[in-house]
C-alpha cells in the first residue's frame, strides 16, 4: 500500500502520523535528496522506515519472547547501572546488606510497569506514546511526550557520562571527555539509524561482552572489601543494619533513584514489542520482559554497590573515585597493579557497553516527537534520533564533571513523571477500558473517539503536587520528606503516584459522563 504525496499531507494534518510512508514503500514520492537516500539505505539493510502508524498485523512476525527479553537485558547490563549501585554508599551511605535489599525490591516495582505495557505493544501494534492516548488521554498524551523526549536526551547525557569517564582515564588520559561523548553518540546514531529490527538484532548479542567485563570485576573485587561495609569498624560507624528515621530516609532516597532507572523504560515498553503477533501469549511477554529487565538491573546494581564499598578499605580504589568517580573506580579494579592492558581492553568494552543502553532512547525520542504534534510526524524518525544525539552530546560534555549529583538527581526525576503515567494509565486500562476489550484500535488516529485527557491533566497536576511535598533533592527538599531523619527522605514518587490515582478517579467519571468516551 503506497500514498500520494497529498494522502500524507492529509494524514498528518489529520494527526501525528508516521514515516511509514516515507521510505521504501513510497520511494517514487521521494526519490531525490535527502528522501532518496534514505529510503535507498534503508532498503539495502532491510531498515525500518515506519514512525508512530500501527503496525499492520501481517508485518507482525516476531514470535521470539527472548527477543523481547535480551532487548532489556543488554540495555541494562551497562555501566551506568553498575554507576547507580555504587551511589548506594557513596551518595547514601548505606551498608552492602541494606543497598541489595533495596535494590532487589524497587527494581521489581520499576521494571513491573515496564513489562506490563510491553504487552500492549504485541496486542495492540501501536507505540507506547500513540497508545497513550487511550490510557491517559489526547491532551494529557502531548505532556508526556514533551517529558518524554526530555528525558530520553537526559538518559543518554547520564549514560554516557560514566563511559567517557573511563575512556578518558585509560591509556594515560590520551583520549579527552569531549572525545569520548562524541564515540558513544556516533556509534549510537549508527545502530539507531536502521530501526526496530537491527536495534533487537544489536541487543540480542551486545550483552555478551559486557557480562564478560563483569565477571572480570567479581574476580578482582576481594571478599573482604566486599563485605567489609557489612561489619563493624573500629569506630562503629558501619553496621550490618541500620535503624532510625536517618537511616529510613536514606533507603527511601536511594530506593526512589533505584526505581526511576527500573521504570525508566515504561513510556518505551510497547515501542519494541509492536511487531510481535498480537496472539503471543501475555504472562510469557510479562515475565520474560520481566526476567530480561530486573535481573541485569539487580545483579549490575548489586555488583556496584560491592565495588563502591572497596574505597574504605583500598586508598588506590578511594583516589580514583574520588577524582574521576565511577571510571575511576572501574580503572582501578581492573587496571591498576591489576590485569593491565588486557584490563584497559576489557574498560573500553564496559564502557562501549553504554551504547546499549543509549540506543532505546535515541529510537524512542523519535517517536516522542512524532506523537507530540502532528508537524514533527513529517519529519522522518531518523531526524529525530541524530538531533536527540547532538543534544544528548551538548549536555553530557558540562555535565560530565559533576556525573554524582546529575545521576542522583535525575533519576528520581524520571522516578516522579513516571509514577504519575504509572497511576494514570493503569486506572484507565483496568477501571474504565476494562482491559484490551475497551480499545477501540481503529479509532486510534480520531481525537473524537478517544480519551480527551483532561482528567489525565489534571491527575498529571495533582501528581505534581506530590512530588512538590515528597522530593529529597540536593536543590529542593519537600515538606514531608524533610521530616524523614537528617537529610531528609525521597518519597516523591509514592505521594505522586497516590495524588494522581486519587486525581484521575474523581475525575474520570465526569469525563467519560460529559464528552462520552
Amino acid at each position: 500500500m503506497s500514498y500520494s504525496d497529498q494522502d500524507i499531507e492529509k494524514k498528518a494534518d489529520d494527526f501525528s502520523i508516521s514515516d511509514e510512508h516515507y521510505g521504501q514503500e513510497t520511494t517514487e514520492v521521494t526519490k531525490t535528496g535527502f528522501g532518496g537516500i534514505y529510503a535507498n539505505i534503508m532498503e539495502m539493510f532491510h531498515g525500518e522506515t515506519r514512525g508512530i502508524e500501527r503496525v499492520p498485523e501481517e508485518e507482525k512476525t516476531q514470535t521470539s519472547i527472548f527477543g523481547c527479553a535480551s532487548m532489556w537485558l543488554s540495555a541494562n547490563l551497562v555501566i551506568a547501572t553498575f554507576s547507580l549501585g555504587a551511589l548506594s554508599y557513596s551518595v547514601f551511605g548505606l551498608d552492602f546488606g541494606t543497598s541489595v535489599l533495596t535494590i532487589i525490591f524497587f527494581n521489581l516495582l520499576g521494571g513491573a510497569p515496564v513489562a506490563f505495557f510491553s504487552i500492549h505493544g504485541a496486542k495492540t501494534g501501536l507505540r507506547q506514546m500513540i497508545l497513550s492516548r487511550f490510557l491517559v488521554g489526547d491532551l494529557a498524551m502531548r505532556i508526556f511526550s514533551l517529558i518524554n523526549v526530555i528525558c530520553c536526551v537526559g538518559w543518554g547525557a547520564v549514560n554516557i557520562m560514566s563511559s567517557a569517564q573511563l575512556l578518558h582515564i585509560v591509556n594515560n588520559f590520551a583520549l579527552p571527555p569531549w572525545a569520548g561523548c562524541l564515540i558513544l553518540v556516533l556509534l549510537t546514531i549508527i545502530v539507531t539509524f536502521f530501526g526496530y529490527n537491527v536495534i533487537h538484532s544489536y541487543e540480542k548479542y551486545a550483552w555478551i561482552p559486557n557480562v564478560a567485563c563483569f565477571i572480570a570485576i567479581i574476580a578482582r573485587l576481594s571478599i573482604a572489601d566486599v563485605f567489609v561495609a557489612g561489619l563493624p569498624n573500629g569506630d562503629g560507624t558501619f553496621t550490618t543494619w541500620g535503624s532510625g528515621k536517618t537511616f529510613a530516609g536514606s533507603v527511601l532516597s536511594f530506593g526512589s533513584t533505584v526505581f526511576g532507572f527500573a521504570a525508566g523504560w515504561t513510556t518505551f515498553a510497547a515501542d519494541y514489542t509492536t511487531y510481535m503477533k498480537s496472539n503471543s501469549n501475555p504472562y510469557k511477554i510479562f515475565f520474560g520482559v520481566w526476567a530480561g529487565l530486573c535481573l541485569p538491573l539487580i545483579f549490575t546494581m548489586t555488583l556496584g554497590a560491592a565495588a563502591v564499598t572497596g574505597i574504605k578499605t583500598n586508598e588506590t580504589y578511594a583516589t580514583l573515585y574520588g577524582e574521576y568517580s565511577i571510571g575511576g573506580l572501574v580503572y582501578a579494579i581492573l587496571c591498576k597493579d591489576s590485569l593491565g592492558k588486557f584490563g584497559e581492553f576489557l574498560s573500553v568494552l564496559l564502557a562501549l557497553s553504554t551504547v546499549c543502553n543509549n540506543i532505546p532512547n535515541m529510537y524512542s525520542i523519535g517517536l516522542g516527537a512524532q506523537a507530540l504534534w502532528s508537524k514533527f510526524a513529517k519529519v522522518p524518525r531518523v531526524v529525530w534520533t541524530v538531533v536527540g544525539n547532538a543534544l544528548t552530546l551538548a549536555i553530557c560534555i558540562p555535565a560530565y564533571y559533576e556525573f554524582e549529583s546529575v545521576m542522583h538527581n535525575f533519576m528520581n526525576l524520571i522516578g516522579y513523571y513516571l509514577a504519575i503515567y504509572d497511576a494514570i494509565a493503569l486506572s484507565e486500562h483496568f477501571i474504565y477500558l476494562k482491559g484490551f476489550s475497551g480499545y477501540d484500535l481503529d479509532s486510534y488516529m480520531d481525537k473524537s473517539k478517544l480519551n480527551p485527557g483532561f482528567a489525565g491533566t489534571f491527575a498529571f497536576c495533582c501528581g505534581v503536587a506530590g512530588v512538590v511535598i515528597g522530593m529529597n533533592q540536593t536543590w529542593y527538599i519537600g515538606v514531608l520528606a524533610e521530616k524523614i531523619g537528617l537529610f531528609g527522605g525521597d518519597i516523591g514518587f509514592e505521594l505522586a503516584f497516590g495524588f494522581a490515582f486519587i486525581a484521575y478517579n474523581a475525575t474520570r467519571t465526569f469525563e467519560r459522563n460529559y464528552f462520552g468516551r
